[in-house]
């Protein structure tokens, strides 16, 4: 590998410029300079470096376990936390199902992670987290998230805490004294509490340690707990005399930098993410976790809701999981049909008759073994585990099954891939319906690309994306040649620079606001600069494209759009760079790499079509003559582009080439006369496009409908026979 530069060396050694410096200087690494005294970087240099590098970190790990003997504090891993339904037990088992049954595994999605007990058996693959409850989040996160931290750091904090006296009426005092805790302790997990989220607000600590130190709030809290394992209820009359005292969590510096941990409903996330295997942990019963562990939770997210009832629970209507209702069975199919894995792994315990009414598992075997064998081929492992049941229900036989599901390649769905900004007029909601229509064999033409939608999508191993728009196309052009990685690492940088809103790594608390007012008031005066610098650039005729698409993430309805100067002009939007953005643009960067794609920037009538091949197949997706959409504001469409382009189609079709034209016959008592009389002395296939995605002849019922949308073909529907 060629190292030209101290950019290429921090990058392969993954630390920072002055962490390299430092490591030279203190391990008196010899390299050789130049006449003007910078260092000549090659491949033996590296070797070196690597190696006192190894060195160096054995060193700093020798000198936290010091620290932490010396202060009296005991290191914890992620075992050491009671939590319903657990896996830690049978994760070896299901690591090695996985690994004797499984090729090719490199992605794990846990979308019921729990406190990620199994999570941690694949901490060696890529591991996507999600749990409903924003608690077992910050776990996932302390554990599995990729951002550097500080050791010494989170040993000192929380040395500091477990020094902590106090009886100050916080919080926590109001509302839980001599309940699940003592008066005092409850002062104490109040005041550090409050504590983090200062140091946090600060920026005294970053995100990862942040989420570090309340999840050693969160174990040392669930140790000393006055219940049965759960915060459904606390033991009356009960001497209190455990005293909080938190330990140190240290994760591993070496995890997986492409991890990722979510915090969303499963059916909602499953539709934006892939992977080789995804693992499914779901509740097994009407036992509501938000109800086990709502003190835990209101701790983690901090928000100090008002607590009611003995047991003195905050509002969890949201946190409600459908897998502990009745609709546990219709959930896990939706679940089912849009994952998009190689490998299904369903681990349920034969529970659903053998228990009470509240122990019983919601799903049947009969129920999933019909559901997974939909997918694929299924296989089931069993092992024995002992299974909570609060006493009630005298169970016998207890099995923990694992149900591996092999997806049927054949059978497998294509999954569409959405352009990672929202072009007016894009016809991704439609390409369900249009798909099945298209001739496409070897090069897909996208004569008007926009956002990309729909030639993204082609099944064509050659594609040509063309749009007279040249910042579109060269933003998409830029996606394709940027690698994902370091674009996402860019992007991060912008936000950083402008001190944009970043909810994906801190939430919306973190601004001051919610999902549902949005993130405009906060982000306008930082979007306003960056829009403002934008233009500038534009103006010294630099587009920068990074620049770009950040502010189309970050401004209305994450569109683009130019005013007459040539200047970006839209207003701040309610959202930011978060995870489905994240994910769209990832899905979106990765499926244009994979495919032979040429770029232009024409006027649809300067396309040659002697240029075509002959198994070429043309969709056309142009501004609609008879709608004001955006893109066609003031007439930028008129009757001499509409004529020209039916023109260029006939041209087309006399030398053999197929064509699909996207249009709109009539819209709001409007008619298009030219496209009418085009279609019938042409002889062309009509096919009509409605709002539930579903195909019908010309022979249409409602012709009376305000807006027909239609495919015009020159190939009728079963052109694979013809």
């Amino acid at each position: 590998m060629m190292f030209n530069n101290i950019d290429d060396i921090i990058k392969e050694l993954e630390i920072s410029k002055s962490y390299l410096y430092k490591l030279i200087h203190k391990s008196n690494i010899k390299i050789t300079k130049n006449k003007t005294g910078r260092y000549i970087w090659n491949d033996n240099v590296v070797k070196t470096l690597k190696k006192f590098l190894k060195k160096d970190k054995l060193s700093k790990s020798k000198d936290t376990d010091n620290l932490i003997s010396e202060l009296g504090l005991t290191k914890i891993n992620i075992n050491n936390r009671r939590y319903l339904g657990n896996k830690y037990s049978l994760s070896n088992f299901i690591r090695k199902t996985v690994n004797d049954n499984c090729n090719n595994v490199n992605v794990v999605i846990d979308i019921f992670s729990g406190t990620g007990a199994v999570a941690n058996a694949f901490k060696d693959k890529i591991i996507i987290t999600n749990d409903l409850l924003y608690s077992n989040y910050i776990s996932n996160y302390a554990w599995f998230g990729y951002e550097k931290y500080s050791s010494e750091k989170i040993i000192k904090i929380i040395y500091n805490y477990n020094q902590l006296e106090t009886s100050e009426n916080n919080y926590m005092r109001e509302n839980f004294a001599n309940t699940y805790f003592s008066a005092d302790d409850c002062s104490k997990i109040g005041f550090i509490r409050e504590d983090i989220e200062v140091k946090y607000k600060n920026k005294e600590i970053n995100f990862k340690e942040y989420t570090i130190l309340i999840t050693s709030l969160l174990y040392a809290m669930d140790k000393i707990a006055n219940t049965v394992g759960h915060y459904d209820a606390y033991r009356k009359n009960v001497v209190l005399k455990k005293s909080l005292i938190l330990n140190v969590i240290l994760p591993e510096m070496t995890i997986n930098p492409n991890n990722i941990c979510y915090n969303l409903d499963a059916n909602k996330l499953i539709k934006d993410i892939k992977g080789d295997l995804l693992y499914l942990d779901p509740p097994y019963n009407s036992r509501q976790y938000c109800d086990a562990y709502h003190l835990l939770e209101n701790v983690a997210r901090w928000e100090k809701p008002e607590v009611y009832g003995v047991a003195r629970k905050m509002d969890r209507t949201l946190l409600k999981s459908d897998y502990c209702r009745i609709s546990a069975t219709k959930a896990f199919e939706e679940l089912i049909v849009k994952a998009n894995t190689k490998y299904i792994l369903l681990s349920y315990n034969n529970m659903f008759d053998k228990g009470n009414d509240r122990s019983n598992a919601k799903l049947s075997d009969a129920d999933i073994i019909r559901i997974l064998s939909k997918k694929g081929k299924v296989t089931i492992f069993e092992s024995d585990y002992k299974s909570f049941s609060t006493g009630k229900s005298n169970i016998k036989g207890n099995k923990e099954r694992l149900f591996l599901c092999e997806v049927f390649k054949e059978e497998k769905k294509k999954v569409n891939i959405s352009c990672p900004f929202n072009y007016i007029g894009g016809k991704f909601k439609l390409l369900n319906q249009l798909q099945p229509l298209f001739a496409e064999k070897e090069l897909f033409v996208d004569l008007f690309a926009g956002g990309g939608n729909v030639g993204i999508n082609s099944i064509s191993p050659k594609l040509i994306f063309n749009d007279s728009n040249d910042k579109m196309i060269e933003l998409i052009k830029f996606i394709k040649e940027k690698d994902t990685k370091d674009l996402l690492q860019d992007i991060e940088n912008i936000i950083d620079k402008f001190s944009l809103s970043n909810t994906s790594l801190y939430g919306y608390s973190y601004y001051g606001c919610n999902s549902s007012k949005g993130l405009a008031e906060y982000n306008k005066d930082k979007f306003l600069k960056l829009r403002d610098s934008f233009n500038k650039k534009l103006i010294n005729g630099v587009v920068d494209y990074l620049m770009l698409y950040v502010l189309i993430v970050y401004s209305f309805n994450n569109q683009i759009r130019f005013n007459q100067r040539g200047m970006f002009n839209l207003p701040v939007g309610k959202r930011d760079f978060n995870s489905k953005m994240r994910s769209k643009l990832i899905l979106f960067s990765e499926k244009l790499k994979s495919k032979d794609v040429k770029f232009l920037k024409k006027d649809f009538r300067e396309i040659s079509l002697e240029d075509l091949p002959k198994d070429a197949f043309i969709y056309c997706d142009p501004p609609y003559l008879i709608t004001n959409a955006t893109y066609n504001e003031n007439g930028m469409w008129t009757d001499i582009d509409e004529k020209d382009l039916l023109h260029f189609l006939d041209e087309a079709n006399i030398k053999g080439l197929r064509f699909a034209l996207s249009n709109v016959l009539e819209s709001k008592n409007k008619r298009n006369n030219i496209l009418l009389k085009w279609i019938k002395k042409r002889g062309h296939y009509l096919h009509y496009l409605n709002k539930s995605y579903s195909n019908s002849n010309y022979h249409r019922k409602n012709k009376h409908s305000i807006t027909e949308e239609v495919l015009i073909t020159n190939y009728p529907i079963d052109w694979r026979e013809s």
